[in-house]
């Protein structure tokens, strides 16, 4: 008879897959890394995967195009989408269980019989709530009554990606279907919001890796998103800063500045009032970003982005320190700051070689005196 657990751990899982204990100690060195961790923040992670029994998880979509799954199974480390999918969510999710029906619908209710109260409720999409929720329904039920069911005795809901955390395209203007994000149709159960359309593949396993090691929520901005991904701003942290504090910006896609990889703030980019971790963690395995391939930010991660203004006009005027005031002004600024700096270093170059020359002089009128 088996004396393995009836919920293995996550280690448990990787050694029975074929992974060693290397790439069990990368994998926990790079989500430590992800979530800021300290120098120990991967013994942590290590031990809690070793020693921790599977997180009970329940993954629903409702109003959605399923790209945050896609996202996730599709993360740099082959660890991510075998164990912390595969693996974590087999409880239930319609995407990738290959049980379907009535039997899929018994593992959702023994998981949560079961698990009361301990198990995590994975939400992708938003739900519509005009006529009585009819424009998503499974099996049979609209989408907000088996949000309010399986919310309920959810120990924490995480509203992966934009749909789930701001209503995103589906309540955009006009909104016929009256759809809204998670958090503003529960209420008693803490939320994790992981905006991004989709969020990055890391991002979602660093939220679910830090529900395993320390049994909490991250630390959470004033909107509900974690910290440790969504504390920045694209802007602060992009290699195009430096062009945008010279005032070089890229006026239309197929000019000369688009070539030479200047700011691209003036076609719409909206990285600086976008807060992500887009330029840090990248996509495809660390590779490249929308803005690094030559495109503006969307500004997916933040609220009503769809109905903020199109999509490639700049923004207004945005708050800032110093230059950060208008792109207009900056370069207006940034020319006469370069056309005074040339000005002094040409006025003080000469002044340096007056008094050069004076002192040359002086000295061979007291030379002569000497002699």
């Amino acid at each position: 008879m088996s004396t393995r657990p009836e919920r293995p751990t996550y280690y448990e899982e990787l050694l029975h897959r074929g992974y060693s204990r290397r790439d069990f100690m990368k994998f926990c060195t790079a989500i430590a890394a992800y979530l800021g961790l300290e120098a120990t923040g991967a013994a942590q992670v290590a031990q809690a995967l070793s020693e921790k029994p599977r997180l009970p998880v329940i993954w629903l979509h409702f109003q959605e195009c399923t790209c945050c799954s896609e996202s996730f199974i599709r993360s740099s480390h082959p660890i991510v989408a075998d164990i912390l999918l595969d693996k974590l969510s087999l409880d239930y999710t319609e995407t990738l269980m290959a049980a379907s029906g009535h039997q899929a619908e018994k593992c959702m209710r023994d998981t949560m019989e079961k698990y009361k109260g301990e198990y995590v409720l994975c939400i992708e999409g938003s739900v519509p709530t005009e006529a009585d929720g009819v424009y998503c329904m499974i099996g049979g039920r609209t989408s907000l009554d088996i949000l309010k069911e399986v919310s309920a005795t959810a120990k924490a809901v995480i509203c992966w990606g934009s749909c789930a955390s701001n209503g995103c395209v589906q309540s955009a203007k006009p909104n016929p279907t009256g759809a809204k994000p998670i958090h503003k149709l529960i209420k008693g159960v803490p939320i994790i919001k992981v905006p991004g359309c989709p969020p990055i593949g890391e991002v979602m396993a660093g939220v679910l890796v830090h529900l395993i090691t320390f049994g909490t929520l991250p630390e959470l901005d004033g909107v509900g998103r974690p910290k440790a991904f969504y504390s920045k701003r694209v802007h602060d942290t992009c290699y195009r800063r430096p062009f945008y504090d010279a005032g070089l910006f890229v006026e239309t896609f197929d000019d000369e500045n688009a070539k030479k990889g200047y700011c691209l703030y003036k076609v719409g980019c909206k990285g600086p009032t976008t807060y992500n971790a887009c330029s840090v963690t990248k996509w495809n395995n660390g590779t490249s970003y929308p803005i690094q391939s030559g495109h503006g930010c969307f500004g997916c991660s933040e609220e009503n982005y769809w109905d903020a203004g199109a999509l490639y006009l700049r923004n207004q005027p945005f708050p800032g320190f110093g230059i950060e005031s208008d792109a207009d002004k900056i370069g207006t600024a940034a020319a006469i700051a370069t056309g005074v700096g040339i000005a002094a270093h040409a006025v003080m170059t000469n002044i340096r070689k007056s008094k050069l020359i004076k002192d040359v002089i002086d000295e061979g009128k007291d030379a002569e005196k000497e002699l």
